[in-house]
């Protein structure tokens, strides 16, 4: 491997790099996307093979921690072989990001081929409100998803909820013990600016993680701890569980200074010589 560093102007060393495999998904998630999409041309996306050449280079410069992201990532045909491919980069950390929609069926594969964590989202414990959320979700798919990467042994799984103010802030206390019955991490986000919705104002609907912590603490202690993921999350301990309970907060805490990763989209404004 190289010794070549990937460096910033602002100095700030990239060694953690998002890799989105596809802008498609199989939700329409009410903060993330409008319900009718125009999606990429397939002739626009980037190949499994000119994604797996941007990942050796990164390796190359220093890159010690991958995660791959969509859209939905395992909506893209083949995703395995892709999977296979980066498992042998020698990463520190190699994660992705799903909605759990088709861990029912790829949680094993995917842990075989190679792959570490999972990050699922998980926005609501509520069928009726999961499926207003999602649009095209069905709770019950992802929390078969959920068991399935239990069953695979990763190395670690993590839930993630985006939370709404007026929307589901009032699961918080149901969402975490939720999560200590699976013994999985979970993170609360706060909603970020991206991609067009018309469903809410995003102003109004925010909740800040530090209402969602005076939330949790109403129900169990939080006691802060140093562990870091590789990313922006804050992470807490409580005194009577394993897991750890996580904080992104894009707007209330701005975390721009320590960001240590880069973001890769699957467009493919360019080819390579």
């Amino acid at each position: 491997m190289s010794q070549n560093k990937l460096t910033d102007r602002f100095g700030r060393t990239v060694n953690y790099v998002r890799l989105s495999v596809t802008d498609r998904c199989d939700f329409r998630c009410v903060y993330c996307m409008a319900e009718e999409m125009t999606f990429l041309p397939r002739q626009q996306v980037l190949t499994l093979e000119e994604i797996a050449r941007v990942a050796r280079t990164f390796v190359s410069l220093g890159t010690e921690k991958i995660r791959l992201t969509g859209g939905e990532p395992l909506v893209r045909k083949d995703i395995l072989e892709l999977v296979r491919e980066i498992g042998t980069y020698g990463l520190r950390d190699f994660a992705m990001t799903t909605n759990g929609s088709q861990l029912p069926t790829m949680a094993e594969p995917l842990r075989k081929a190679g792959l570490k964590r999972l990050n699922i989202s998980l926005d609501s414990l509520d069928p009726e409100k999961f499926a207003s959320i999602t649009r095209t979700g069905k709770l019950s798919r992802v929390l078969e998803g959920i068991d399935a990467a239990r069953e695979a042994e990763f190395k670690g799984i993590k839930l993630n909820t985006v939370v709404m103010k007026g929307g589901n802030d009032h699961e918080i206390p149901d969402l975490i013990e939720f999560a200590r019955r699976k013994n999985v991490d979970i993170t609360f986000i706060e909603e970020m600016p991206l991609g067009e919705i018309s469903e809410h104002d995003r102003g109004q609907a925010l909740c800040t993680s530090d209402e969602v912590r005076d939330i949790v603490r109403q129900h169990h202690d939080l006691i802060p701890t140093p562990e870091d993921s590789g990313g922006p999350a804050r992470y807490y301990r409580m005194p009577d569980s394993p897991i750890k309970v996580g904080f992104i907060s894009p707007h209330s805490h701005n975390f721009c200074s320590t960001c240590n990763r880069v973001r890769v989209t699957v467009e493919a404004d360019y080819c390579f010589a």
